[in-house]
């Protein structure tokens, strides 16, 4: 039996900065900002620390997937903002849900951390080593964004998503995989001496439209797909350009791609679970749908998931 996705949960702050906010700090435009990115707003954490944000999340996937923290036999939490360097957000969320004695560990792979994980967690699953685990992405990418750099100050908000990994029905679940990295990329996106984000925003561009299609094609022939298989994707949310050269690369219309980002901005490695949450709720993920994930991030690194949803 494959693994798959039983719950799903998501956590965002309550504080919205909206592109006429940024108007006020800085130059530039709702105009600019939407027809660039497609970005509306997003949300800040105030008060709130990534840890934070990843036990509300958990929280809302435990009871999404009707399960307890004691069942959980591992915690994976994909991140690049931890609270601080040790102990690991895992170990901090472990703690406050009560899910003393499982494994808990953080995960670097920036916005491919989601992918990341759930592919860690689905070979634990699959190899009967545990049968529930917590995947978390999250990310407080306020404390590291540049306020003064307009280019990329307006992409980024904060959340959390969280999913339940278990076994699921026969022919359900995680069908493919695909992860990836390219070292030679990490001069294009990375944490500078400062602390803050830094991005070739032309380099990471021409690397996103080119793997995010490819990713997303590969995985669909390793699970023995083809591109008029696929029910929905569901791409990080980083761009919307990006976002629509891989809709476009799979051929599907425009409603059956998920696009939360005008909502939320960029929030790395909880984007795709984020989007998972609000399309199961509008309707627009079904059982037994073919969805394809597929994500990209800082490293530079990549990730896709074809999946049939559903337990």
């Amino acid at each position: 039996m494959n693994a798959g996705i039983i719950g799903i949960g998501k956590y965002v702050p309550e504080k919205v900065m909206t592109n006429f906010d940024f108007e006020k700090i800085l130059d530039t435009s709702d105009e600019w900002i939407r027809s660039r990115t497609g970005i509306e707003q997003r949300r800040y954490a105030e008060g709130e620390e990534t840890s934070d944000l990843a036990f509300k999340a958990a929280q809302n996937a435990l009871e999404n997937a009707g399960i307890t923290a004691d069942q959980l036999g591992l915690i994976i939490v994909a991140t690049v903002t931890p609270d601080r360097g040790f102990p690991s957000v895992a170990c901090q969320i472990q703690e406050r849900l009560g899910a003393s004695g499982c494994g808990a560990m953080d995960i670097s792979a920036a916005c491919s951390g989601f992918i990341y994980g759930t592919t860690i967690a689905k070979q634990f699953i699959e190899t009967n080593s545990y049968d529930y685990i917590l995947v978390v992405g999250v990310e407080k990418l306020t404390k590291i964004t540049d306020w003064e750099d307009r280019n990329t100050a307006v992409l980024f908000g904060d959340g959390a998503c969280a999913a339940i990994i278990s076994k699921v029905s026969e022919g359900r679940g995680i069908l493919s995989f695909e992860l990836g990295a390219d070292g030679t990329g990490g001069k294009n996106l990375y944490l500078n001496d400062e602390r803050k984000i830094y991005m070739n925003g032309r380099e990471v561009f021409k690397f996103a439209v080119r793997q995010m299609g490819e990713s997303a094609i590969n995985v669909l022939e390793k699970a023995g797909l083809t591109k008029d298989d696929v029910d929905y994707l569901v791409p990080h949310q980083a761009n919307i350009r990006i976002m629509e050269s891989a809709r476009e690369r799979l051929g599907l219309p425009e409603e059956k791609m998920s696009k939360t980002i005008q909502n939320y901005g960029n929030t790395s490695a909880a984007s795709i679970g984020i989007s998972i949450v609000d399309d199961l709720a509008a309707g627009k993920i079904k059982d037994d749908d073919i969805i394809v994930l597929v994500g990209f991030g800082g490293g530079l690194t990549w990730g896709a998931l074809a999946i049939k949803w559903g337990k």
